[in-house]
């Protein structure tokens, strides 16, 4: 692929794909505004006091597509769908060690310029929300891949419905039967 300034996400993706490695500095700019949008649309719920900021939550998902070794972007929307199932990795994986912490370990602050994503009394409830998210998609894969990508991700029912290939009405019906079914595996624990 020839080097032009007007490559689009995906061309870039296919190309860092193929070890272009200059095309990942082509891209950061082109993506990195969506990359904040969405770590921002989820933690505008989230209450202030918190440890893990957006920007952090941003450049830990950029550095994790950034290492994987497949690296076979079908396109841009696949490439939003990784970088979803990555925050909420990161979401977790950073809830848990808070839940540690709370038990004896020691408290690490993470300060730049925003806000942060996940407090101490919502940490439980994100690992609590994985772990039935990893039972729900075990029996309905799509209605996970749904909650992954509207909750964690911050993607609209349109977004996820173009990442999912499926129509906005299978993503509405989807995320309707998914938060009902998760609110009942929450309620039951």
């Amino acid at each position: 692929m020839t080097d032009s300034p007007n490559r689009d996400v995906t061309g870039l993706l296919r190309a860092w794909g193929e070890g272009e490695e200059s095309a990942l500095d082509e891209l950061l700019p082109l993506v990195y505004d969506e990359l904040h949008r969405m770590a921002k649309r989820y933690m505008s719920s989230q209450p202030s006091g918190h440890t893990l900021q957006t920007t952090a939550l941003i450049h830990e998902a950029y550095l994790k597509l950034a290492d994987r070794k497949e690296r076979r972007w079908q396109d841009r929307a696949h490439f939003f769908a990784v970088a979803a199932r990555a925050m909420r990795h990161i979401l977790v994986d950073h809830a848990r060690s808070r839940r540690a912490e709370k038990r004896g370990g020691a408290t690490q602050l993470i300060s730049l310029e925003e806000t942060a994503v996940v407090s101490d009394e919502r940490a439980a409830e994100i690992v609590a929300l994985d772990d039935a998210l990893n039972r729900l998609s075990a029996l309905e894969g799509r209605k996970g891949r749904v909650v992954e990508l509207r909750y964690f991700g911050g993607l609209s029912v349109e977004e996820t419905a173009e990442v999912l290939n499926v129509s906005p009405e299978t993503v509405a019906r989807d995320w309707r039967f998914a938060k009902t079914w998760l609110l009942r595996e929450l309620s039951n624990q």
